[in-house]
């Protein structure tokens, strides 16, 4: 018995439509979708080099999220500004690094860390001051250290929220890199949380202590004296292009010289000799968060003055922008010596606060193999 003939294929004739074909899909695990293709079973990441053996939560969620043609876009930018190049230009710092890429921040910002940290500072501060109230805390304040506060601490609000608002956020749009931005960002988050905090403290000490004038802070900014030589450093500061320069003109210099002074070695010196237990832990808070900037920023400039093929012009271009702040940061420190007399309880010399802060930026700066500028000297 024959076999059946194979079916002839339909060509179309029963219902006079052309039958098309098709060519079947070869998967060759290279696709979006892939059942199974290199590293599919790993739970880690593997399109960077960790710092240490193996990846942080950190550099997980942070490396790379702003893409690099240098790494990954093989096209180029997909954007860019009507005037200028595309991107994240390296030029916009006349720094230089041979991979700005390796930068790590030393605190691990990222999303997570910069809500539980500044969340757990807004809760300590608030519940500061509401004890203060209850226990009436207050009314151990000398009249000339509520004066000393109302005119003072008032107006360093003003450099705290002109730094964050005006350096800080710029520069962090600046940075070539995703972890540079992010460390930027919390810098500049750090700075307006502070400002925020000095301008609730402000109408706190308004509504409790009798004849406390919580207006007069933005006259003192504006017109004494004293502070015009610190408000014209701010201002220079927020008005420099250079994303690096801004950052270590603020965070080394105007920080060591006029920031440290003013809220380290005065306020939380004298305070308690005043009878106030509360300024210092508000200003404390402040001088937490400068801690850990200024930890970033030296890792920065760390890495910066030791590259292998840029390194000593970078350190000679730090050596020039330090000779360019230093004596600016100097003059703002010198002209705020007026305030030390101010309260009635005081046992720091201005000269001795002085001294320490020339000498902390010194260290930084050796630390930092950055010339020492000879005004350090004066």
């Amino acid at each position: 018995m024959s076999a059946p003939a194979a079916p002839k294929p339909d060509t179309g004739a029963a219902t006079g439509q052309p039958v098309r074909s098709f060519p079947k899909p070869k998967f060759t695990d290279a696709e979006a979708g892939a059942l199974d293709f290199p590293s599919s079973k790993s739970r880690s990441y593997n399109y960077f080099k960790p710092a240490k053996m193996r990846a942080t939560t950190y550099e997980d969620v942070t490396f790379d999220v702003q893409p690099d043609p240098e790494r990954h876009l093989s096209q180029g930018w997909i954007y860019g500004f009507a005037d200028g190049p595309g991107g994240y230009p390296k030029d916009w710092t006349a720094l230089k690094s041979s991979d700005w890429h390796q930068f790590r921040d030393p605190n691990e910002e990222w999303e997570q860390t910069i809500f539980r940290n500044n969340a757990n500072v807004v809760r300590q501060v608030q519940q500061n001051l509401a004890n203060a109230k209850l226990s009436d805390a207050y009314a151990s304040w000398t009249p000339s250290w509520s004066t000393f506060v109302q005119r003072n601490l008032g107006a360093w609000m003003h450099a705290e929220n002109g730094l964050g608002l005006h350096v800080f956020t710029a520069a962090q749009r600046s940075a070539p890199t995703n972890m540079l931005n992010n460390a930027i960002c919390v810098n500049s988050a750090h700075k307006m949380r502070f400002a925020q905090d000095l301008a609730l403290y402000n109408l706190d000490l308004t509504d409790t202590i009798e004849g406390f004038d919580g207006a007069v802070h933005r006259d003192v900014w504006h017109n004494d004296p004293v502070w015009q030589g610190v408000r014209e450093n701010v201002e220079l500061l927020t008005a420099e292009g250079d994303w690096a320069e801004a950052v270590f003109a603020t965070n080394i210099i105007f920080e060591q010289l006029v920031g440290v002074l003013f809220r380290s070695l005065l306020v939380m010196q004298i305070a308690a000799r005043n009878g106030d237990y509360v300024t210092p832990s508000l200003v404390g808070s402040g001088e937490h968060d400068y801690n850990r900037d200024l930890g970033y920023t030296r890792t920065l400039l760390r890495l910066l003055v030791n590259d292998e093929e840029h390194g000593e012009a970078n350190r000679e271009l730090l050596g020039r922008w330090s000779d360019k702040w230093i004596p600016l940061s100097l003059a703002a420190a010198r002209e705020l010596q007026p305030i030390w007399s101010q309260p009635q309880e005081r046992h720091v010399p201005f000269q001795d606060s002085f001294n320490t802060a020339k000498a902390g930026l010194r260290t930084v700066l050796e630390d930092l193999k950055i010339p020492v500028s000879k005004e350090l000297d004066a």
